[in-house]
């Protein structure tokens, strides 16, 4: 194994990813900041109007960008749970721990926001296709994980018992992404799509996309603030000038990252 190959595997260890997490912390938040600024300015004011939907169709630069995101954090969570009991890698399972708040969030957030986009669209809030559907089981996925792992006392067999869950779990995301192909729903079909050219103005995928890159800069940033708390509430002992600090303040500050 070459020296860079042992570089990047010693920040496999937790103790040794705290102070890079620090450090990457305000560089994904500003990202954030930046191109939500700039992916909020090209939806609201630089698109033009939709000529069929009207100024409501706006609310895709952030119904779009949440709903992927709900779904590409629950594969990373898959991912990191193949890794968590293949390896048996203590980071790994601190990670999916920090990432499920963000993709509930996330997965609530596009529900909101589809609901508020199907009332004057399709003149309900709510349809149970299965587009919806599926989006609504996976939001249940990321509750059902979190109540899990806070459920057993045991940390080592709480995090091999949401991994599992995750991984079983992560067979809807691809009954979401392909729902509107597989069956005939409400919702309408793929504006963007890797195998065929975009359905809208470039000004308003610009705008899109822009708005998804800061949501997951967004993702990224807070996930590195919550796995920050929650190593050192795990293994304060192993981070040098965590040791001192008391169980109760980190485990308040684990709530405060999970806010």
């Amino acid at each position: 194994m070459s020296r860079t190959d042992m570089r990047i595997f010693k920040y496999s260890s937790p103790a040794m990813f705290f102070p890079l997490a620090g450090k990457l912390l305000p560089w994904f938040s500003a990202l954030a900041v930046l191109f939500g600024a700039i992916g909020l300015y090209l939806g609201l004011f630089v698109a033009p109007e939709d000529f069929q939907q009207g100024e409501v169709y706006r609310i895709i630069f952030i119904h779009v960008p949440a709903a992927w995101m709900g779904m590409f954090i629950y594969l990373v969570m898959a991912m990191y749970g193949v890794m968590a009991l293949t390896f048996n890698t203590r980071l790994s399972a601190m990670m999916m721990e920090a990432l499920a708040p963000t993709g509930a969030i996330f997965t609530a957030l596009a529900l909101w926001t589809g609901a508020l986009w199907g009332r004057p669209t399709w003149g309900t809030y709510w349809a149970w296709d299965a587009r919806m559907t599926s989006t609504l089981i996976l939001l249940f996925l990321y509750i059902g994980y979190i109540a899990l792992i806070n459920a057993i006392e045991d940390k080592k067999r709480a995090d091999k018992a949401g991994a599992l869950l995750v991984i079983v779990g992560s067979i809807n995301v691809p009954i979401i992404y392909f729902s509107v192909k597989w069956w005939n729903t409400l919702h309408q079909g793929l504006s963007v799509s890797v195998t065929s050219s975009p359905k809208m103005a470039s000004i308003m995928l610009w705008g899109m996309l822009t708005m998804a890159i800061a949501c997951w800069m967004y993702a990224i940033a807070v996930s590195l603030a919550r796995v920050r708390a929650i190593i050192c509430e795990r293994e304060r002992d192993r981070i040098p000038g965590q040791e001192r600090i008391p169980r109760r303040e980190t485990t308040a500050g684990n709530a405060v990252a999970s806010s």
